[in-house]
């Protein structure tokens, strides 16, 4: 389906721009939220009348954008999940669960407008980009920890999947030498005993 865009659209056009989207994708989202109009002649000609009032809201709409951006621009968010002690996570931190901790926060946003690639699925400190404006998208910092003491120690710049790590590798060692000294200890034992044996027969 051919649609006007009546704003700028990440990675469909600027605002005027005629262009071809799913029939879906069209229907589903960018007709209802009044995004795009049908390229039909009528709706070409309504643009143009238009134009100038869209470009004026836009331009409202952006400097509101940016009075949030400055604010929320580098902020941290906590986001609590299990997790195994590899930092690998017990599910994954999604857009809702970004959305839902700005908004707790103080910053009221959707989960469509946080920029992410794929699900988060391991602990730590991960850049966020937050869709504000079609041209205003701050970065905040998203802080996946187990605790909120966990979190305060990953801000500080410690890694907690390491530490776990260390851990294992300390009990590991710690019983390799408990079995070495195990090894050592039985031959003397035996020998021992087999001294008292040859001293109780005499």
């Amino acid at each position: 389906m051919q649609v006007i865009l009546l704003e700028r659209i990440w990675r469909l056009g600027q605002m005027g721009d005629v262009v071809t989207v799913k029939d879906g994708f069209a229907r589903n989202f960018l007709l209802p939220q009044g995004k795009a109009l049908r390229a039909t002649e009528a709706n070409r000609k309504r643009f143009e009348r238009e134009r100038t009032q869209l470009e004026a809201r836009d331009l409202e709409l952006k400097s509101e954008a940016q009075a949030v951006a400055a604010k929320i621009e580098g902020r941290s968010f906590i986001v609590i999940r299990q997790a195994g002690d590899s930092g690998q996570l017990y599910g994954s931190v999604s857009t809702r669960d970004i959305a839902d901790a700005v908004t707790e926060g103080g910053f009221s946003i959707e989960r469509r407008q946080v920029m992410l690639d794929r699900p988060i699925k391991m602990l730590g400190l991960h850049d966020i980009r937050i869709q504000l404006h079609p041209e205003v998208e701050p970065g905040i910092s998203v802080n996946v920890a187990r605790s909120s003491e966990e979190a305060a120690r990953q801000s500080r710049g410690e890694d907690v999947t390491r530490e776990a790590t260390e851990a294992e590798e300390d009990a590991e060692a710690a019983r390799r030498a408990a079995a070495e000294l195990f090894e050592e200890a039985a031959p003397a034992e035996i020998v021992s005993e087999a001294e008292a044996e040859e001293k109780a027969a005499e």
